[in-house]
């Protein structure tokens, strides 16, 4: 069958088979924001549909608050993809035992429908070779100046960039900080003072920069907690400027 869709996977290493050197899992590259209940009414009136904006997010809202409480009375829910079953873990010892919640949890078991398992079978996978190592790693930019998240940003505008171990550390050190690096090799820092620099959020200022091919790159010495590294560490995303106007971001760090 010929694959439709794909899904961009990262590779580290597991950690659970420890006498096998070699041994790795894929790791989803979930790039894009989670689709909410505004995005897939938004998607529904782009497709056509008379219902108002409001009215579709309405109806999805109490469709959900509607399953999430027959899940609390104890019934299973299955809408069109995925199958949801209450379900309590932990073990039970002897037959008239009590719910501790120290030993048990509730919980929901979540199963993809017939139709989702079908749809399925259209994926195939990319692999975009090894995760660094610690986890490091730059995963979704979001343009401020229009909320978007599908990889365009606005020149001179602030961006959030989002990731593992990003935070810039430590402050205010000659050659960290987020750049943006031609296809010719030239940097332009971000000369501007971070707006947020967490290990998993950045908030920062885009360059007046040319058009033509880039990449974002952050140089940094963090790690985690007040533990540095010895030598600066770069991240990567490539992009570029399209229309003289924002810059594209695809989901691939270097």
């Amino acid at each position: 069958m010929a694959r439709i869709f794909f899904w961009k996977v990262w590779l580290r290493l597991n950690r659970l088979t420890k006498d096998v050197k070699n041994d790795y899992v894929a790791e989803v590259s979930t790039v894009g924001h989670t689709v909410s209940n505004e995005d897939v009414a938004k998607a529904i009136k782009k497709e056509g549909s008379d219902l108002q904006l409001e009215t579709l997010i309405d109806v999805f809202n109490r469709g959900d608050r509607i399953r999430r409480n027959a899940l609390l009375n104890g019934s299973s829910v299955q809408d069109g993809n995925v199958h949801l079953a209450p379900r309590v873990t932990g073990n039970w010892i002897g037959t008239d035992p009590q719910f501790d919640p120290e030993s048990h949890k509730i919980t929901v078991d979540a199963v993809p429908t017939a139709e989702l398992r079908r749809a399925l079978e259209e994926v195939g996978v990319e692999v975009l070779g090894k995760k660094a190592d610690g986890g490091a790693h730059i995963g979704l930019v979001t343009d401020l100046n229009t909320g978007k998240t599908d990889g365009t940003i606005s020149r001179n505008g602030d961006i959030i960039i989002t990731g593992e171990k990003i935070k810039i550390a430590p402050d205010g050190e000659a050659g960290l900080g987020v750049f943006f690096v031609t296809a010719g090799g030239a940097e332009t820092q971000d000369s501007n003072p971070l707006v947020q620099n967490d290990p998993k959020k950045i908030v920062c200022r885009v360059p007046n920069l040319p058009e033509g091919p880039f990449t974002l790159k952050i140089v940094t010495c963090f790690t985690s907690g007040n533990i540095l590294l010895k030598e600066p560490a770069p991240l990567s995303m490539n992009c570029r400027l399209i229309r003289n106007r924002p810059l594209w971001f695809p989901s691939k760090n270097i």
